[in-house]
């Protein structure tokens, strides 16, 4: 799975983004031009001590990165969107972009992938979510469908035990 952000501009999302990503195994993808330097310390105290395990990739614009990744399955993630998030399939190979924080994706780009454009649904009280909280709800329903493939999925206390497991093995 992979995350694309088209011409961020708030280093707070990305480093947040850049988190998420490692938690999730996902890889980072970049469209320049980016409204920060990549060496700011607010992108990497947002992704704390995990910005350096992150997988991330530049791209000088959109056509570099379509380049590169011919065939791509792409989802577009946009306000003005026909499709809700969770009413697609997701592969596990897919990309899935969001724009830049005070405009999202071009329309120019937009209008090229219609069928590939999906929304969060909302109320039309609001203009959009904030990044790094979309982000978030489209990738783990992408990984939800495909298994959560590879993530650890059960938690375990640091001093106590569950009560479930002090019972294990024990008949009443």
């Amino acid at each position: 799975m992979h995350i694309v952000l088209h011409q961020p501009e708030i280093p707070g999302n990305t480093g947040n983004i850049g988190r998420t990503c490692v938690a999730a195994g996902t890889s980072l993808h970049l469209i320049e031009p980016l409204g920060f330097r990549l060496d700011e310390k607010s992108i990497r105290r947002a992704g704390m001590d995990y910005w350096f395990q992150l997988d991330v990739h530049r791209y000088m614009n959109f056509g570099e990165f379509q380049e590169l990744h011919p065939g791509a399955k792409i989802w577009m993630a946009t306000t003005k969107a026909k499709h809700v998030y969770t009413d697609v399939a997701y592969g596990p190979d897919d990309f899935i972009m969001f724009g830049r924080e005070s405009a999202g994706i071009p329309e120019e780009i937009l209008v090229e992938h219609e069928e590939n454009c999906i929304r969060i649904p909302m109320l039309d009280s609001i203009r959009s979510l904030n990044l790094s909280n979309s982000v978030a709800i489209v990738l783990y329903e992408a990984l939800r469908q495909n298994g959560f493939a590879g993530m650890l999925q059960e938690g375990e206390l640091h001093r106590l035990k569950w009560k479930s497991e002090e019972n294990k093995g024990y008949c009443s």
